[in-house]
């Protein structure tokens, strides 16, 4: 697997943010993109190798049939990357019951379900990846972040035994956990991360890893890879 292979790859949440800067880089590399997402209104100009699958991946009820029609029409994909998902920050207490279970079904379930769905073809083919988007959340829990930690932090288990699963098949399993970067994800939030360069990465950092990732020899698996900001700063937007 050189840097000259061209992969099929699925990628969930590739309307927005570090999805939509994954699909990008891949693509002008020669890869061939299915990508999901809610809205690609902001994709002018699309390549014909980019696939477009719009649905809302919080729909857990359409969510097998969505997956399964994927499979079924692209069985030459040989690699997923798993990348929706959203923040919400506040004190337990401050979240209702359905806020919970729609935090937990979009940034946890969503993504066993994608992987349930890839895997078994993986494994046919004996190759592969699965990359999975995690948070710098996964490594330690902090004030204001119970409900979104506890998804990243079983993001991480997840792909820990995944990889355990799949490594005998020649099906790679890494996770990224990125720090703070400068994306949409912080649009709709209280908070942001400083403007200098040192402050925050950039989405485009997100997608060169992930082509690293990708283009490394097959017998060498990267389990985990952190990446943060030089300097991390936070900046809380006027009430």
């Amino acid at each position: 697997m050189g840097d000259q292979a061209r992969r099929k790859l699925l990628i969930s949440g590739a309307t927005h943010g570090i999805g939509n800067a994954i699909a990008r880089y891949l693509l002008a590399q020669g890869n061939e993109i299915v990508g999901i997402g809610r809205d690609f209104s902001a994709w002018t100009n699309q390549p014909d190798r980019l696939h477009k699958i719009t649905f809302d991946l919080s729909d857990l009820e359409g969510l097998p049939d969505c997956l399964n029609g994927i499979m079924r029409a692209h069985p030459d994909l040989d690699g997923a990357v798993l990348n929706a998902g959203y923040g919400h920050f506040g004190s337990l207490e401050e979240f209702s019951f359905q806020q919970i279970r729609q935090m937990i079904d979009v940034n946890l379930t969503q993504h066993i379900m994608t992987a349930r769905a890839v895997v078994p073809q993986l494994k046919k083919l004996a190759r592969g990846d699965i990359i999975i988007i995690g948070s710098e959340s996964a490594l330690s829990g902090g004030k204001r972040g119970s409900l979104y930690s506890a998804c990243k932090f079983a993001l991480r288990g997840f792909a820990q035994s995944l990889r355990a699963e799949c490594s005998s098949s020649g099906v790679r399993v890494c996770l990224i956990n990125p720090g703070m970067v400068a994306s949409d994800f912080f649009n709709e939030l209280d908070f942001r991360p400083g403007d200098a360069a040192e402050n925050h990465l950039r989405v485009e950092d997100i997608a060169e890893v992930i082509h690293w990732v990708l283009n490394a020899h097959p017998g060498t698996v990267f389990d985990e890879i952190n990446l943060n900001p030089l300097k991390k700063v936070i900046q809380f937007n006027p009430s």
